[in-house]
């Protein structure tokens, strides 16, 4: 397994490069959360790596933090998500993102991501849950998505209630939700969305 490669990048796109390592040109696929922070083309790049091999072909994704590389390990193992469509999600939130998004259940946010529909949503969601700590080595991460999982709970509310996430979102934005429980949260929510 090639866990992390450094070397002198050759080509660059927004979804791969092309990094020279003592003569040979390693084609690595790479999120756009790890593109933006890449220098430029014919600066020196260190990047976590990922190996996947199949038959036909080896395929090496990269990535510039370790977070990254476990959401990513995480993700392919899932039924349906295959490398590509990994990277894709990466490509479409950062790590603390997915992570709220998971927390709070928020089907909606992973739904908006490419390639993504409602059923490969709620299968993430069940999913990812237990594997959450395990991908954050932030703790920031998983308090701050902890903190805003009644906030979350809340939105789900309103939407099964009929509005959309959008107006649940920006009602809630408004309130103080620091100690709420989601049910004065959702009453608060209510009084507003009623005036």
């Amino acid at each position: 397994m090639i866990g992390s490669l450094i070397g002198l990048i050759k080509e660059k796109t927004p979804s791969a490069i092309l990094l020279e390592v003592n003569g040979i040109g390693y084609e690595i696929s790479v999120p756009l959360s790890t593109s933006f922070q890449l220098p430029k083309v014919g600066e020196s790049a260190y990047l976590l790596t990922h190996l996947v091999v199949r038959e036909d072909q080896h395929s090496l994704y990269g990535f510039a933090t370790e977070e990254e590389r476990k959401l990513f390990r995480a993700l392919i193992k899932i039924s349906g998500v295959g490398a590509k469509l990994a990277i894709t999600i990466l490509s479409g939130t950062n790590v603390s993102g997915f992570i709220q998004s998971v927390v709070n259940e928020d089907i909606d946010a992973l739904v908006h991501l490419p390639g993504i529909g409602k059923k490969t949503a709620e299968r993430l969601i069940v999913e990812m849950k237990d594997k959450i700590s395990e991908i954050s080595d932030d703790e920031s991460n998983l308090s701050q998505a902890n903190e805003n999982s009644a906030v979350g709970e809340a939105i789900n509310a309103l939407v099964n209630l009929g509005y959309k996430t959008k107006d649940a979102k920006s009602i809630l934005d408004k309130i103080e939700s620091e100690d709420l429980s989601v049910e004065e949260l959702i009453r608060q929510a209510l009084k507003s969305l009623n005036k």
